[in-house]
Formats: structure tokens, C-alpha cells, sequence
């Protein structure tokens, strides 16, 4: 299948904000993504959750998918199930390279369709925040989010060679350097410095496209 046809209005589906916080006593910065999606809450929140349904647009899953229960995404993060609220909301902590941050999903229906909302809340770094700004994560659910869409409009399964190649096309190219001016946008409107911010989105913006050096 053709993974992205017109890839900056793809891009241009999803809201994105800014928000900052605190946890443990720790500053957080919080990346918001908002899309809608033309299906009923009851098949988006299947999508997001059945553990056969999830590798057809994201990533191979295992684990115990309940509250309580820990998942892990090959090759990606891993995590405990805090909460789950059916066809509603669930929260996850999102645990990579032993730094946990906290995932909320919640679904709101509407009148042509299902609004998904995601809240990704982490303690970053100020020098990995410099390079990347918050397109490190929000480049990253960007692309899941278009994965999703892709796989409730048509039915299909996004295969992960697809998925994996797709930065380094022309379409994933002008995808993510729309996704990366939006993430930068989000961060400049929440009284980011522009300069720092569209330097840092630059930064994100290359991790994504550019390809691995073959060992």
C-alpha cells in the first residue's frame, strides 16, 4: 500500500501543544497530540489496545495488557498499565533506556468521528531538550499517529518494512519535516525561545531522516 499520498496535510491532521509540569518534586515537559479519526470510539479503542490488532499499525506487543501489567514493544518501550477505562481513556508509564515517562490516551467522540488525545509526560534533560526540543518524542507519535489512521481508513496492516523505510522517501521526508515545523510551532506558541526552538527542531527533524551508518 501507498503509505502517504499528500504527507504535509497527514501531518497537518494532527494539534500538537506544549505544556510543561512536575512530578517527584522534578520539572516535566508534557508534548500533546490531538487527531480525529472517522471511526466509532469502540473500534479506535480496539485498535489501540488488542494485542492482535496493535502490530498491524505500530509495533509487535507482549505482555499483560490489563492494569497492573507490564508490555514491551520490540525493539522499542516497555511499561506498566496504571490505568484503563474503557473506551475512554487508559494511562501507561512509557519506559525506555531506563528512563520511565507517563502516556495518556484519551478518546472523546464526535460528530464524524473519534478525537484521540495523547499527553506524553517526561523529565527531559536540558541538553538532550537544546538538540531536539520536543520533537524527539512528538516526531515519534506523529508517525505512530499517522500509522493508526492509515490502518482504520483502509483496513490494512502498516508492515513494519514500510513503516521503517518510509523517513527516507520523499513522502516520509516531507512528512516529518511538516511534523518537526509543527512540534516547533507547539514549543515557540508555549514561550519557547524561537531561535533555540527552531534550531532544536532541525535537530529532531535529522534524527528521524537520516539513515543509520551500515556497520
Amino acid at each position: 500500500m501507498t503509505l502517504l499520498e499528500n504527507p504535509a496535510q497527514v501531518a497537518g491532521l494532527v494539534t500538537r501543544e506544549l505544556r510543561t509540569g512536575e512530578r517527584d518534586g522534578a520539572p516535566t515537559r508534557i508534548a500533546v497530540a490531538r487527531r480525529e479519526y472517522a471511526t466509532t470510539p469502540d473500534d479506535l479503542w480496539n485498535a489501540l489496545t488488542d494485542a492482535e490488532r496493535i502490530p498491524r499499525w505500530f509495533l509487535p506487543i507482549s505482555g499483560d495488557l490489563r492494569v497492573g501489567g507490564r508490555y514491551e514493544l520490540t525493539g522499542n518501550a516497555s511499561g506498566t498499565v496504571e490505568r484503563c477505562d474503557a473506551p475512554r481513556r487508559f494511562d501507561i508509564t512509557w519506559e525506555m533506556m531506563g528512563a520511565p515517562s507517563w502516556v495518556t490516551v484519551t478518546l472523546a467522540p464526535t460528530a464524524s468521528g473519534t478525537e484521540l488525545e495523547l499527553v506524553h509526560e517526561a523529565h527531559v534533560p536540558e541538553e538532550f531538550w537544546s538538540v531536539y526540543g520536543p520533537g524527539a518524542v512528538g516526531i515519534g507519535w506523529d508517525g505512530a499517529l499517522m500509522g493508526l489512521g492509515l490502518h482504520v481508513e483502509t483496513g490494512e496492516t502498516v508492515t513494519g518494512e514500510e513503516a521503517e523505510q518510509l523517513p527516507f522517501t520523499d513522502e516520509g521526508r516531507a512528512f516529518y519535516r511538516a511534523a518537526a515545523d509543527g512540534w516547533t510551532d507547539a514549543a515557540i506558541a508555549a514561550g519557547e525561545d524561537p531561535n533555540a526552538m527552531r534550531a532544536a527542531g532541525e535537530g529532531a527533524y535529522a534524527f528521524y531522516t537520516t539513515a543509520a551508518p551500515e556497520s
